[in-house]
């Protein structure tokens, strides 16, 4: 049975596109737990049969891209299910009211930034909270120092 479930989610996110498994957003995330959820119940629990789990994934799958797909088509539905990336530090200055309200402390901004390859603030324009959840960082670019926060990069991001 556990052979068949496992081959039946590598079916239907296959056949769903690559969004299925992405974590672009918590929506993603909680498809994401909850087809891993759905998988441990079929193989652990004897009261959950194949057909019971392989039509629990088809729901997912298919409510993931019904959500989707109205994201696209109406922003405002998209504001429901989506956050909005949040620029967190900019030109060697916190933004301590967006980090409050992500409640990211400058302690793991600092260490996003370590992560990154970083040595000093002072090589960093500006970090970015995603919707996913992650720490973007852009870094200063000689000759680019008048890089302004309308740019491409910052676009969507709540300054």
């Amino acid at each position: 049975m556990g052979i068949m479930a496992y081959a039946a989610i590598v079916i239907i996110v296959r056949v769903s596109g690559k969004r299925s498994l992405s974590q672009l957003n918590a929506f993603d995330f909680i498809v994401t737990v909850a087809i891993g959820s759905i998988l441990a119940s079929v193989l652990i629990n004897k009261n959950v049969t194949i057909t019971q789990g392989i039509t629990a994934f088809i729901v997912l799958i298919v409510l993931q891209f019904i959500i989707s797909k109205l994201a696209v088509y109406s922003k405002q539905f998209s504001r429901y299910i989506k956050s909005e990336p949040v620029l967190l530090f900019y030109n060697n200055e916190f933004r301590y009211e967006n980090m409050k309200k992500a409640r990211v402390v400058e302690n793991e901004i600092n260490q996003a930034i370590r992560s990154n390859g970083n040595g000093a603030m002072s090589d960093v324009r500006a970090v970015i909270l995603e919707t996913d959840g992650s720490i973007s960082i852009i870094n200063k670019k000689s000759g680019e120092d008048n890089i302004e926060k309308d740019a491409p990069l910052f676009s969507g991001v709540k300054k």
